[in-house]
């Protein structure tokens, strides 16, 4: 059976964090996102809101910095052995996140056979966040259908990892869906449930059907 592997970013890849929180630090503004992600998931900040303040916050950010906390971020271990395994079955696999583009695609380098995120401008910024651009939930199943289409798969292939509520509609819309450090908007509707740093063994209770 070939299928395709979904995996969120924030929380999920990256433990306890989050690709907005390791770029604020590289800009010295750690306070001020930490006060937007409290407004994100606790007073319901849509994704583009939060997106174009988080380029107000980012307006000197440079490639150099993105590289930063790229390579400095609480990755969980075994991400890149994970995905050749799945690449050696001849299944797909695939990041789906509401961070931005620039971020999420450096990991297509770590054997993604896709990486999607929110559409931003290029570092260095010149132009504005267009809201049309940023990803939400609903967008993450829009996505998967695509990717299932370009794979010749049906949702009924999909895995799903997710971690908070961005990833419920995704979990609901798939059968099999794994947890992984998740909070109480998921951790209750998933499939599977793994706490821990090492997405091997998150996909072990896939593989092993646990």
């Amino acid at each position: 059976m070939t299928r395709l592997h979904l995996f969120d970013l924030d929380g999920t890849l990256m433990r306890g964090s989050a690709a907005a929180v390791e770029i604020s630090r590289q800009l010295g503004v750690s306070a001020e996102i930490a006060e937007l992600e409290r407004d994100f998931l606790l007073r319901a900040l849509a994704p583009d809101e939060f997106a174009v303040r988080a380029r107000e916050l980012w307006g000197e950010l440079t490639e150099a910095q993105v590289e930063a906390a790229f390579e400095g971020a609480p990755w969980l271990a075994g991400i890149e052995e994970v995905w050749a395994d799945i690449r050696s079955r001849g299944e797909y696999c695939a990041v789906i996140s509401l961070s931005p583009d620039f971020f999420v695609e450096r990991l297509l380098a770590w054997g993604a056979h896709a990486a999607h995120g929110s559409r931003w401008p290029a570092v260095p910024f010149l132009e504005p966040v267009e809201r049309a651009g940023i990803l939400n939930a609903a967008a993450k199943v829009k996505i998967a259908d695509l990717l299932c289409e370009k794979f010749g798969l049906l949702r009924s292939d999909c895995v799903a990892y997710g971690d908070s509520m961005s990833d419920a509609e995704i979990f609901a819309a798939v059968p099999l869906s794994v947890a992984v450090n998740a909070d109480h908007h998921v951790s209750e509707i998933a499939a599977l449930a793994y706490q821990g740093g090492d997405l091997r063994e998150a996909y072990e209770l896939v593989r092993s059907g646990r």
